[in-house]
């Protein structure tokens, strides 16, 4: 289902940065350089951008964009309106006057067109395609006599709402009643009976509340399963995706630079339904789990699921493997759909935002939301949200081949956005600057303009130097293999586990870790090389941790048993000996004796630090003290793919610390005085290939020297034609001739004014 199409060349666009940049104002010319470059050779400064009542006004959307364009480096908004719904005029009317006078400030615009928010249009469209969800509820017979059970529909909110309407639950009504005998084993599945139709007697208090009474079962215990209805489109409905796409061709006709899908999934659950007794529901549903499972009811099944039976632990198993991947089917389908038709509407180059990322943490929150889509849901560009572990970011960037990861991030205050930005700079990625929040008490555009009055901005334009130069993603030398199916199946010790204890202690010791769902080896994105080492895109990986792959199935057994007799070393928590659908697998076998088998996480962590530190594999900064979710200093060294060496310093200024040092790259000295960023790469010849430096005042390597009569961000690299270009920011006079000697082709760059 991964559609490939576009991709290869947003791949391209770091490679060809020296290609087609903009050539500069005259290098004579003072105080023409603009804040931002134009151009698709630059990676995008993504801000968000949420329209509030008043943007729907005459000239509303002004205000914001006239503030970004003078005092941001944003070059693109990932753009919401969350105040009326998408498909009505007056939204498409002021998005295109709004699209229009941000392109003529330099500012492009991808818009949220999700079906999210045109809910109530499509409920009345195909009033029967509405999302469901079973609730099962157990009851017991009082003194051999009936049972009662309640159910209340309640409505829930998320991100989406805005002041649209909530997720409002429209209608309950009962789905079934079995019968049966349950003893200290569990439920005897011969006794199992539907009783629905044998004097069962509903009362409802409205559309929303029912009351079901059940007649006496002496000797057995009743399970009544009723169905909540929500506002919501049925993710499986059978026009869902005409309906996704009849939205984006409304807008087809806007010069939009992408579109937006915001963490996509079936309605919220803030709670990961703990209990097991609430599954996702629709008859199309219904009707696809049966396809996949040989014919199975998913009513019945549901049952299975959450109490379990005697003697039918591997069914129950194989459900749960069954529904959690179905899931995760079709939101991916709906992501790709959706990908592919903007790519339709808007060009090869359109950009996709932004996260698949909810609940941003590879727990149960997300199984129920998506079936951890994270690693499927089509992108260009890796992109996450929040306090997403930095494994997961750093893996997405090397799933969807573009360098840099995005990570869009709020708080309610300026200072965490500073450390989130320098921390993302050292492990590869950049900020979405989402306004400041929860801040109630700022209105009327403010929570942006704080962050335009803060030195933020001057931060992000100064990592504008890197981004220049940075055609690799951070250099991960691991990779932490969860197993999908068994992370998501609860009948499991290690439900809920991917792995991230081993992911975070490794990156403390300064082994950058990516994490992966073993998923990927289906859709072919993690492959063996031609040398026999385990990859991810363009990272190599030393060693390969597989994490809990019990229920893997025989494709995954076969790639990782190649794995084994290849190049990276294969370390292994947890027991596989059953595949997907819970049948008997020697998977160790199969395997082999390389591949090493670890006591615990701990353990495991240590033997390959071990491992590393043997085999020559380089150290960088260490992420934080390990733990769950390690995170990255906002001082330090890290090395991507390439070998580009990155030097960030931001722990007290927004704009970067200062940098006076001499350091070891690619078996080069370099001494350097800088603010904030230094960054460097050596060609085989050793010749210097590309330098990045944030108020560079002088520099010292092999081939290269230089000294500079005022501090100066600048940037350059020799591409492929041998020519050597380059970019200089904040420079307050004619380029200096130490400069004009290493090449006459700069470009000139202003650092955004405060708000």
């Amino acid at each position: 289902m991964q559609n490939m199409r576009g991709r290869g060349v947003v791949r391209l666009l770091f490679g060809a940065l020296w290609l087609s940049g903009l050539r500069a104002a005259a290098v004579d010319q003072v105080g023409t350089a603009p804040c931002r470059p134009a151009g698709a050779e630059w990676p995008p400064v993504i801000g968000a951008w949420f329209w509030e009542e008043g943007t729907l006004g005459p000239d509303g959307y002004k205000p914001f964009l006239d503030a970004a364009a003078a005092h941001s480096p944003y070059t693109l908004l990932s753009t919401a309106c969350r105040t009326a719904e998408v498909v009505e005029p007056k939204v498409h009317a002021q998005a295109d006057k709004a699209v229009r006078y941000a392109a003529a400030a330099g500012l492009k615009v991808a818009l949220e067109v999700d079906i999210r928010l045109a809910r109530q249009a499509f409920r009345a469209s195909y009033p029967d395609e509405e999302q469901e969800e079973l609730v099962l509820k157990m009851a017991e017979f009082p003194k051999d006599g009936p049972a009662e059970v309640a159910f209340q529909g309640v409505d829930t909110g998320d991100h989406m709402n805005g002041s649209l309407p909530a997720y409002e639950c429209l209608t309950t009504r009962l789905v079934r009643v079995y019968s049966f005998v349950k003893g200290p084993a569990g439920i005897d599945p011969a006794t199992v009976r539907d009783i629905t139709g044998e004097g069962v007697v509903e009362s409802a208090e409205g559309p929303r509340k029912l009351a079901v009474r059940v007649p006496a079962q002496p000797g057995r215990v009743a399970c009544v399963i009723a169905s909540h209805t929500c506002l919501t489109p049925d993710v499986f409905a059978p026009h869902f995706l005409e309906y996704q796409r009849g939205i984006i061709k409304q807008y087809a006709d806007l010069p939009l630079a992408g579109i937006m899908k915001d963490e996509w999934g079936f309605p919220p659950d803030h709670t990961g339904n703990p209990a097991h007794d609430r599954y996702w529901y629709s008859k199309p549903m219904a009707a696809a789990y049966a396809k996949v499972s040989g014919g199975r009811d998913l009513v019945r099944d549901a049952l299975l699921m959450c109490a379990g039976e005697q003697g039918r632990d591997a069914e129950r198993q194989a459900a749960i493997n069954r529904y959690r991947k179905l899931c995760r089917a079709r939101n991916v389908e709906i992501e790709d759909d959706f990908y592919r038709a903007g790519k339709e509407a808007f060009g090869k180059d359109a950009f996709i935002v932004t996260h698949a990322t909810w609940f941003p943490y590879p727990g149960e929150q997300e199984f129920r939301k998506s079936g951890l889509s994270w690693w499927d849901a089509t992108r260009d560009i890796g992109q996450s949200d929040e306090t997403t572990p930095y494994p997961c970011r750093t893996a997405l960037a090397k799933r969807w081949g573009f360098p840099l990861w995005y990570n869009q991030y709020y708080a309610k205050e300026t200072d965490p956005y500073v450390g989130e930005l320098w921390a993302g700079a050292l492990s590869g990625g950049r900020l979405n600057i989402h306004p400041l929040y929860p801040r109630p008490d700022l209105k009327g555009g403010e929570r942006e303009f704080v962050l335009m009055r803060s030195g933020l901005m001057a931060g992000m334009a100064r990592l504008r130097m890197l981004d220049f130069i940075a055609q690799a993603p951070l250099d991960c030398p691991v990779a932490v293999v969860f197993g999908h199916a068994c992370a998501m199946n609860w009948t499991q010790p290690s439900y809920n586990n991917v792995g991230l204890g081993v992911a975070s202690e490794l990156c403390a010791k300064g082994y950058p870790t990516d994490l992966i769902p073993s998923s990927l080896v289906a859709s072919k994105a993690l492959k063996l090389d031609a040398e026999g080492y385990v990859c991810l895109g363009p990272q190599r990986y030393r060693a390969v941790v597989l994490y809990q792959p019990e229920f893997g199935d025989e494709d995954e057994l076969a790639f990782f048993s190649r794995a084994a007799a290849g190049r990276s070393a294969l370390f292994m928590v947890g027991g596989w000996t059953k595949d997907f659908e819970a049948r008997p697998l020697g998977a160790a076998a199969r395997l082999g004796a390389k591949v090493r088998t670890c006591a615990d996480d701990q353990a495991c962590a240590k033997d390959v630090e071990r491992f590393l530190d043997g085999a020559g594999a380089t150290r960088v900064t260490g992420w934080g003290h390990g733990g769950a979710c390690a995170e990255p200093p906002t001082e330090g060294h890290s090395v991507l793919t390439d070998g580009t060496y990155v030097r960030v310093a931001g722990s007290k200024d927004a704009a970067g610390d200062p940098i006076s040092e001499t350091f070891q790259c690619q078996g080069h000295t370099v001494s350097v005085d800088a603010v904030g960023l230094v960054a460097v790469r050596f060609a085989p010849d050793g010749k210097v290939a590309a330098f990045a430096a944030g108020g560079l005042k002088n520099v010292s390597a092999d081939g290269l020297a230089l000294t500079l009569p005022e501090r100066v961000d600048l940037a350059f690299q020799t591409g492929a034609d041998g020519r050597l270009r380059g970019v200089v920011q904040g420079l307050t006079g004619p380029v200096p001739e130490a400069l004009l000697k290493i090449t006459d082709d700069w470009q000139r760059l202003t650092v955004p004014p405060r708000y």
